[in-house]
């Protein structure tokens, strides 16, 4: 299991990003958090197996967000295992 952070920048915020990338979730075998940051950056942080993961990034570059994204900066470290579920993250 595996943890990937990835920060997206553009115009991310006020668009239905976060709803989006929570309902993308749903169809993939991942848990973890979507929160604008208040930087005006949406952080994903999300742990699975690496190529579900992957599968779950592609399937986020793939919908219609990705024109609001501008950059994409994409961390990985091993999983922690505190996340049940996808939620939108307060922030």
């Amino acid at each position: 299991m595996e943890r990937v952070a990835v920060l997206y920048s553009g115009r991310v915020q006020g668009v239905g990003f976060r709803a989006t990338v929570r309902q993308l979730a749903c169809g993939y075998d991942v848990v973890g958090t979507v929160s604008n940051l208040s930087d005006g950056r949406v952080e994903v942080v999300a742990e699975g197996e690496r190529a579900e993961l992957e599968d779950f990034l592609a399937g986020i570059s793939e919908s219609g967000l990705s024109s609001f994204i501008t950059k994409t900066h994409l961390t990985w470290h091993p999983a922690k295992g505190n996340f049940r579920g996808f939620e939108i993250g307060h922030g």
